[in-house]
Protein backbone atom coordinates (compact mmCIF):
# COMPACT_ATOMS: atom_id res chain seq x y z
CA UNK A 1 0.00 0.00 0.00
CA UNK A 2 1.16 3.48 -1.00
CA UNK A 3 0.73 6.48 1.23
CA UNK A 4 -0.88 8.24 -1.79
CA UNK A 5 -3.52 5.86 -2.23
CA UNK A 6 -4.47 5.60 1.91
CA UNK A 7 -5.00 9.29 1.02
CA UNK A 8 -7.48 8.55 -2.10
CA UNK A 9 -9.12 6.69 -0.15
CA UNK A 10 -9.65 8.79 3.10
CA UNK A 11 -10.81 11.74 0.83
CA UNK A 12 -13.57 8.84 -0.99
CA UNK A 13 -14.47 8.18 2.59
CA UNK A 14 -15.43 11.73 3.69
CA UNK A 15 -16.40 12.96 0.67
CA UNK A 16 -18.44 10.03 -0.31
CA UNK A 17 -18.42 10.62 -3.78
CA UNK A 18 -15.52 9.60 -6.03
CA UNK A 19 -16.85 12.82 -8.12
CA UNK A 20 -16.01 15.07 -5.52
CA UNK A 21 -13.17 13.44 -4.31
CA UNK A 22 -11.55 13.34 -7.57
CA UNK A 23 -12.11 17.33 -7.38
CA UNK A 24 -10.25 18.00 -4.36
CA UNK A 25 -7.31 15.77 -4.82
CA UNK A 26 -7.24 17.20 -8.56
CA UNK A 27 -7.35 13.72 -10.09
CA UNK A 28 -9.58 12.70 -12.89
CA UNK A 29 -12.49 10.73 -12.07
CA UNK A 30 -11.28 6.97 -14.01
CA UNK A 31 -7.73 8.05 -12.39
CA UNK A 32 -9.50 7.71 -9.05
CA UNK A 33 -11.65 4.88 -9.31
CA UNK A 34 -8.92 2.89 -11.05
CA UNK A 35 -6.65 3.05 -7.78
CA UNK A 36 -9.04 2.68 -5.68
CA UNK A 37 -9.80 -0.55 -7.57
CA UNK A 38 -6.09 -1.74 -7.43
CA UNK A 39 -6.40 -0.77 -3.51
CA UNK A 40 -8.98 -3.39 -3.34
CA UNK A 41 -7.39 -6.12 -5.53
CA UNK A 42 -3.81 -5.72 -3.52
CA UNK A 43 -6.28 -6.13 -0.13
CA UNK A 44 -8.34 -8.58 -1.14
CA UNK A 45 -11.34 -7.13 -0.01
CA UNK A 46 -13.92 -5.27 -1.46
CA UNK A 47 -13.95 -1.47 0.55
CA UNK A 48 -16.72 0.74 -1.29
CA UNK A 49 -19.93 0.15 -1.31
CA UNK A 50 -20.96 2.16 -4.77
CA UNK A 51 -24.58 3.65 -4.84
CA UNK A 52 -26.22 6.13 -6.95
CA UNK A 53 -26.13 9.05 -5.13
CA UNK A 54 -22.99 8.27 -2.35
CA UNK A 55 -20.10 5.96 -2.21
CA UNK A 56 -19.67 4.06 1.63
CA UNK A 57 -18.09 2.03 3.01
CA UNK A 58 -18.12 -1.60 3.70
CA UNK A 59 -16.85 -3.65 7.28
CA UNK A 60 -13.48 -3.87 5.29
CA UNK A 61 -13.79 -0.50 4.10
CA UNK A 62 -14.19 1.19 7.75
CA UNK A 63 -11.62 -1.19 9.02
CA UNK A 64 -8.99 0.40 6.79
CA UNK A 65 -10.38 4.03 7.44
CA UNK A 66 -9.13 3.62 11.34
CA UNK A 67 -5.89 2.22 10.01
CA UNK A 68 -5.30 4.40 7.40
CA UNK A 69 -6.23 7.57 9.27
CA UNK A 70 -3.39 6.55 12.23
CA UNK A 71 -0.67 5.59 9.00
CA UNK A 72 -1.16 9.36 7.86
CA UNK A 73 -1.02 10.64 11.05
CA UNK A 74 2.29 8.98 11.93
CA UNK A 75 3.18 9.92 8.30
CA UNK A 76 2.82 13.23 9.12
CA UNK A 77 3.95 13.62 12.10
CA UNK A 78 7.29 11.90 10.86
CA UNK A 79 7.71 14.17 8.40
CA UNK A 80 7.07 17.23 11.04
CA UNK A 81 9.52 16.17 13.07
CA UNK A 82 12.26 16.10 10.46
CA UNK A 83 11.34 18.97 9.18
CA UNK A 84 11.68 20.80 12.30
CA UNK A 85 15.13 19.24 12.39
CA UNK A 86 16.31 21.96 10.39
CA UNK A 87 15.40 24.71 12.84
CA UNK A 88 15.04 24.00 16.93
CA UNK A 89 12.90 26.65 17.01
CA UNK A 90 9.73 24.82 14.76
CA UNK A 91 7.67 21.96 14.80
CA UNK A 92 4.61 20.42 16.42
CA UNK A 93 3.90 18.70 19.88
CA UNK A 94 1.18 16.15 20.29
CA UNK A 95 -0.55 16.18 23.46
CA UNK A 96 -3.32 14.09 24.66
CA UNK A 97 -5.24 14.70 27.80
CA UNK A 98 -8.68 14.44 29.37
CA UNK A 99 -11.10 16.85 31.11
CA UNK A 100 -8.99 18.24 34.11
CA UNK A 101 -8.77 21.51 35.16
CA UNK A 102 -5.36 20.84 36.05
CA UNK A 103 -4.51 21.23 32.10
CA UNK A 104 -3.89 24.87 33.27
CA UNK A 105 -0.34 24.13 34.11
CA UNK A 106 0.13 22.80 30.85
CA UNK A 107 -1.12 25.19 29.28
CA UNK A 108 0.95 27.78 30.84
CA UNK A 109 3.84 26.26 29.91
CA UNK A 110 2.97 25.86 25.95
CA UNK A 111 2.80 29.88 26.02
CA UNK A 112 5.64 30.53 27.69
CA UNK A 113 7.36 28.11 24.88
CA UNK A 114 5.06 30.25 22.40
CA UNK A 115 6.45 33.37 23.57
CA UNK A 116 9.91 32.48 23.06
CA UNK A 117 9.29 29.86 19.68
CA UNK A 118 6.15 31.24 17.73
CA UNK A 119 6.80 28.92 15.25
CA UNK A 120 6.04 25.96 17.76
CA UNK A 121 2.42 24.73 17.35
CA UNK A 122 0.83 22.54 19.61
CA UNK A 123 -2.06 19.67 18.95
CA UNK A 124 -3.93 18.91 21.64
CA UNK A 125 -6.01 15.45 21.74
CA UNK A 126 -9.34 14.82 24.45
CA UNK A 127 -10.66 11.46 25.24
CA UNK A 128 -9.94 9.40 28.10
CA UNK A 129 -7.28 7.64 29.43
CA UNK A 130 -7.58 4.62 27.57
CA UNK A 131 -7.65 6.58 23.95
CA UNK A 132 -4.79 8.52 25.29
CA UNK A 133 -2.34 5.77 26.25
CA UNK A 134 -3.17 3.93 23.05
CA UNK A 135 -2.21 6.88 20.97
CA UNK A 136 0.79 7.31 23.01
CA UNK A 137 1.68 3.85 22.62
CA UNK A 138 1.30 4.42 18.35
CA UNK A 139 3.24 7.29 18.53
CA UNK A 140 0.86 9.55 17.48
CA UNK A 141 1.17 11.59 20.61
CA UNK A 142 4.53 13.23 22.25
CA UNK A 143 2.75 13.76 25.82
CA UNK A 144 -0.23 12.27 27.98
CA UNK A 145 -2.12 13.84 30.36
CA UNK A 146 -3.84 11.36 32.78
CA UNK A 147 -5.73 11.06 35.81
CA UNK A 148 -4.32 8.90 38.83
CA UNK A 149 -3.91 6.67 39.24
CA UNK A 150 -2.68 4.86 36.22
CA UNK A 151 -0.47 2.34 35.18
CA UNK A 152 2.38 4.07 34.77
CA UNK A 153 4.98 1.15 34.05
CA UNK A 154 5.36 1.76 30.56
CA UNK A 155 5.82 5.64 30.74
CA UNK A 156 8.36 8.34 32.41
CA UNK A 157 6.06 10.64 34.24
CA UNK A 158 6.09 14.14 36.09
CA UNK A 159 3.12 14.49 38.68
CA UNK A 160 1.28 18.18 38.27
CA UNK A 161 0.39 20.55 40.97
CA UNK A 162 -2.97 19.99 43.29
CA UNK A 163 -5.42 17.45 42.86
CA UNK A 164 -9.44 17.15 41.39
CA UNK A 165 -11.47 17.20 43.86
CA UNK A 166 -14.44 14.27 42.64
CA UNK A 167 -18.37 14.78 43.43
CA UNK A 168 -21.65 15.09 41.49
CA UNK A 169 -23.26 18.14 38.94
CA UNK A 170 -26.80 17.94 39.81
CA UNK A 171 -29.82 20.44 39.23
CA UNK A 172 -30.13 23.25 41.85
CA UNK A 173 -33.73 22.23 41.83
CA UNK A 174 -32.78 18.74 42.75
CA UNK A 175 -32.76 17.24 46.50
CA UNK A 176 -29.21 16.56 46.02
CA UNK A 177 -28.52 20.27 45.66
CA UNK A 178 -29.22 20.95 49.09
CA UNK A 179 -26.26 19.35 50.47
CA UNK A 180 -23.06 20.14 50.94
CA UNK A 181 -21.78 17.00 50.74
CA UNK A 182 -23.34 14.23 48.88
CA UNK A 183 -22.31 10.34 50.74
CA UNK A 184 -22.79 6.80 48.81
CA UNK A 185 -26.07 6.80 50.56
CA UNK A 186 -26.91 9.28 48.66
CA UNK A 187 -26.04 7.84 45.51
CA UNK A 188 -27.51 4.20 45.47
CA UNK A 189 -31.07 4.88 44.88
CA UNK A 190 -30.58 7.60 42.64
CA UNK A 191 -30.05 8.09 38.60
CA UNK A 192 -26.06 8.43 37.93
CA UNK A 193 -24.48 10.09 34.69
CA UNK A 194 -21.02 8.00 34.89
CA UNK A 195 -17.77 8.73 32.90
CA UNK A 196 -16.16 5.98 31.12
CA UNK A 197 -13.43 5.82 34.83
CA UNK A 198 -16.27 5.34 36.68
CA UNK A 199 -17.11 2.02 34.84
CA UNK A 200 -16.64 -1.55 35.75
CA UNK A 201 -13.63 -2.00 33.73
CA UNK A 202 -11.89 0.96 35.33
CA UNK A 203 -13.11 1.64 38.86
CA UNK A 204 -10.52 -0.28 40.20
CA UNK A 205 -7.79 1.90 38.86
CA UNK A 206 -10.12 5.30 39.32
CA UNK A 207 -10.19 4.42 42.95
CA UNK A 208 -14.56 4.26 42.76
CA UNK A 209 -14.49 0.56 43.57
CA UNK A 210 -12.96 1.27 47.17
CA UNK A 211 -15.01 4.62 47.64
CA UNK A 212 -18.69 2.45 46.60
CA UNK A 213 -17.50 -0.56 48.19
CA UNK A 214 -19.91 -3.18 47.68
CA UNK A 215 -22.90 -0.74 46.44
CA UNK A 216 -20.97 -0.76 43.26
CA UNK A 217 -22.22 -3.30 41.80
CA UNK A 218 -25.92 -1.85 42.82
CA UNK A 219 -25.69 1.38 41.32
CA UNK A 220 -28.67 2.92 38.90
CA UNK A 221 -25.94 4.13 36.14
CA UNK A 222 -28.79 5.78 33.87
CA UNK A 223 -26.28 7.01 31.26
CA UNK A 224 -22.60 6.79 30.23
CA UNK A 225 -20.50 9.98 28.84
CA UNK A 226 -16.74 10.73 27.68
CA UNK A 227 -17.25 14.44 27.47
CA UNK A 228 -18.41 16.17 30.54
CA UNK A 229 -20.12 19.35 28.43
CA UNK A 230 -22.50 16.29 26.98
CA UNK A 231 -22.78 15.28 30.93
CA UNK A 232 -23.60 18.01 31.98
CA UNK A 233 -26.45 18.87 29.19
CA UNK A 234 -28.32 15.20 30.27
CA UNK A 235 -27.90 16.68 33.71
CA UNK A 236 -29.94 19.98 32.69
CA UNK A 237 -32.08 17.80 31.05
CA UNK A 238 -33.05 15.61 34.14
CA UNK A 239 -31.64 12.07 33.54
CA UNK A 240 -29.68 12.17 36.50
CA UNK A 241 -26.68 12.91 38.19
CA UNK A 242 -23.40 13.27 36.50
CA UNK A 243 -20.50 11.86 39.01
CA UNK A 244 -17.16 14.01 37.36
CA UNK A 245 -14.47 16.04 38.50
CA UNK A 246 -14.72 19.65 40.11
CA UNK A 247 -14.49 22.61 37.49
CA UNK A 248 -15.37 21.05 34.63
CA UNK A 249 -18.87 22.54 34.23
CA UNK A 250 -19.85 26.05 34.55
CA UNK A 251 -21.83 25.97 37.88
CA UNK A 252 -22.06 30.00 38.73
CA UNK A 253 -25.44 32.00 39.68
CA UNK A 254 -26.68 32.00 35.82
CA UNK A 255 -26.42 28.30 35.57
CA UNK A 256 -29.14 26.16 36.12
CA UNK A 257 -26.46 23.34 38.16
CA UNK A 258 -24.40 23.33 40.76
CA UNK A 259 -21.53 20.75 42.43
CA UNK A 260 -21.07 19.02 44.86
CA UNK A 261 -18.21 17.24 46.46
CA UNK A 262 -17.81 13.70 47.90
CA UNK A 263 -18.02 12.41 51.14
CA UNK A 264 -15.52 10.77 52.49
CA UNK A 265 -13.93 12.79 49.88
CA UNK A 266 -12.08 11.57 46.67
CA UNK A 267 -9.45 13.22 45.03
CA UNK A 268 -7.30 11.98 41.78
CA UNK A 269 -3.66 13.32 41.36
CA UNK A 270 -2.74 13.99 37.61
CA UNK A 271 0.39 13.08 35.50
CA UNK A 272 2.17 14.44 32.42
CA UNK A 273 3.39 11.38 30.67
CA UNK A 274 5.65 10.24 27.88
CA UNK A 275 7.01 6.57 26.80
CA UNK A 276 10.08 5.03 28.26
CA UNK A 277 12.73 5.77 25.86
CA UNK A 278 11.30 8.55 23.59
CA UNK A 279 13.11 9.95 20.53
CA UNK A 280 11.99 13.61 20.93
CA UNK A 281 11.55 16.07 17.74
CA UNK A 282 13.57 19.47 18.78
CA UNK A 283 10.32 21.05 19.72
CA UNK A 284 9.04 18.37 22.02
CA UNK A 285 12.88 18.13 23.33
CA UNK A 286 12.65 21.63 24.42
CA UNK A 287 8.79 21.46 25.76
CA UNK A 288 9.49 18.50 27.84
CA UNK A 289 12.59 20.76 29.38
CA UNK A 290 10.70 23.47 30.03
CA UNK A 291 7.88 20.89 31.71
CA UNK A 292 10.95 19.17 34.37
CA UNK A 293 12.41 22.67 35.16
CA UNK A 294 8.56 24.04 36.39
CA UNK A 295 7.61 20.25 37.63
CA UNK A 296 10.67 18.69 39.09
CA UNK A 297 12.25 16.11 37.18
CA UNK A 298 10.91 12.71 36.39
Amino acid sequence: MEIRVLRYFLAVAREGSITAAANTLHLTQPTLSRQLQDLEKELGQKLLVRGKYKISLTPEGMILRKRAEEIVDMVEKTESEFQSIKDIVSGDIYIGCGETDSMKYVANVMKELQDEYPDIKFHIYSGNAEDVTEKLDKGLLDFGVLIQPIDLSKYDNLPLPDKDVWGVIAKKDSPLAQKDKVTLKDLVNVPLIASRQMSKKYSSQSGFLDWFGKEFEHLNIAATYNLVYNAAIMVNAGIGYAVTLDKLVNTSDTTNLCFIPLSPRLESGLDIVWKKHQVFSPAAKIFLDRLQKKFGTA
